[in-house]
């Protein structure tokens, strides 16, 4: 029998398309499948539960589905735990990103990286350091696979702190890999490529053109060097900055690498992000959340002067937006890679992963070895096996190294319940240059989420 968990699966996009992936492997299928999936609101597991039915039905599976908000229920002698959870996501990421830029920290994005982004990650610190600890008591030797930001902080409070098997797992570097496609107009399939770096700060260190085995660097500075300076501005303009300094292309998009970058506002515009008239008041004061622009590029200039947001709200086993079937009725893989984990893991076949974020233990040589970083890597039975990479160009592991002691003032935040720590974090997180007004807004952030955030005195 193989028991998947799933924390925090009632997502109307995310928890159908994980659930489907699941049913899609012949793989986990083929003996007697559970899938248990917990969320803290009941009812909004009926779509997920009523789609994993549905596909399993359409492909004759003989899979067990279970919907709970019982966390240790679902956990128990489980054999992998899939965490992807947030609470409230918009309501705090929109004070994570507004506050710090009200006192001057000109953060660009505020999730993974930027001054807000410390406070994120204590929040979901909190929650899943919980249950990492359940783990240890109730499915021991189960793989965390965790889809929860920041991937990397997250990932490293539980390496650090308890004995679970834990890997953090987004396709930022899938997002890379499209960019360099049609960039070099390589077809993606006929692409080689290997990357690593922290969660939203990869670097590619080869890519290639599998058919030739030839080193597509070169011509991917020659059709930088000719692109127009507003071609895809928002997503590449930093991007191709950094490339012309360091050498080496970064990935995801420049409101994701920007965030650790002290002068990335220079590249990325991040007014639109949860716009509000402050006038009217705080958007978590009146419960009103702005909608959260990731590029000025995607903003739709045409849409209606009203939003009906009911629309967005389905009837219980509705796909309609999800679109998860094929044209010819066949299911659509979403190129998530924890069901190429769990597969591995239980066939014992060899698996190539484009990217994981997993303890360094000397991947790359000139990081910290307990830093969790981004890597490719291979899995089998035995676990994840990091990629051996070469060195990361000095002036990125400078950076990167910065917040790895970030990362680490920020665990021992949590542990020893120290708001100095967390303030000593914050005051040397590249976006703060000033301290009184680093207290002054560790001070708000305390207060306005003293009810999701660790307990510091």
């Amino acid at each position: 029998m193989v028991k998947i968990a799933y924390i925090g699966a009632g997502s109307l996009q995310f928890g159908p398309i994980i659930v489907q992936d699941i049913l899609i492997s012949d793989t986990l299928t083929k003996d007697n499948l559970e899938i248990h999936l917990m969320d803290i609101e009941k009812s909004h597991l009926d779509h997920v539960v009523n789609h994993g039915e549905y596909v399993a039905r359409k492909l004759g599976r003989d899979a067990k589905i279970v919907a709970t908000t019982n966390r240790d229920e679902a956990i128990k002698e489980a054999d992998f735990v899939i965490c992807a959870l947030e609470k409230d996501r918009n309501v705090y990421w929109s004070q994570d990103f507004h506050i710090p830029r009200k006192y001057g920290f000109k953060q660009v994005y505020g999730e993974n990286g930027g001054v807000g982004s410390l406070f994120h990650a204590l929040r979901n610190i909190k929650v899943i350091m919980d249950l990492a600890k359940r783990m240890e008591a109730l499915c021991p030797n189960a793989i965390l696979l965790n889809f929860s930001n920041p991937e990397h902080k997250i990932c490293e409070a539980v390496t650090r702190l308890t004995s679970i098997k834990a890997v953090g797992l987004c396709h930022g570097v899938f997002m890379g890999r499209e960019q360099l496609s049609n960039l070099l107009q390589v077809p993606l399939e006929d692409l080689q490529t290997k990357a690593c770096g922290i969660n939203h700060f990869t670097w590619f260190q080869e890519i290639k053109q599998k058919s030739t085995g030839e080193d597509l660097y070169p011509k991917l500075r020659e059709v930088e060097q000719k692109g127009d300076w507003l071609a895809q501005w928002h997503e590449l303009a930093l991007g191709r900055i950094l490339f012309r300094r360091f050498g080496q292309w970064p990935s995801p998009a420049s409101n994701h690498y920007g965030e650790y970058l002290r002068w990335a506002e220079e590249f990325v515009i991040p007014q639109l992000q949860f716009f509000y008239d402050p006038y009217d008041g705080h958007p978590w004061e009146n419960n009103q959340i702005p909608e959260g622009v990731y590029t000025v590029d995607q903003v739709d200039y045409e849409r209606e002067w009203t939003k009906d947001w009911s629309k967005k709200l389905l009837p219980v086993g509705s796909t309609e937006e999800i679109q998860l079937e094929n044209k010819d009725g066949s299911f659509k893989s979403s190129g998530e890679i924890a069901t190429l984990i769990m597969e591995s893991v239980m066939s014992n076949k060899k698996q190539w992963l484009e990217a994981v974020n997993v303890p360094n233990r000397g991947a790359i040589p000139n990081l910290p070895d307990d830093l969790v970083v981004e890597v490719p890597a291979y899995c089998d039975a035995s676990g994840i096996q990091p990629l051996s990479m070469e060195p990361i160009p000095e002036g990125i592991a400078a950076t990167i190294r910065l917040h790895a002691s970030i990362h680490k003032l920020l665990v021992e935040a949590y542990v020893e319940q120290s708001k100095d720590k967390l303030l000593q974090a914050i005051l040397i997180e590249p976006t703060v240059d000033s301290y009184r007004n680093a207290v002054a807004m560790c001070n708000e952030m305390l207060t306005l989420q003293k009810d999701v955030l660790p307990q510091l005195d």
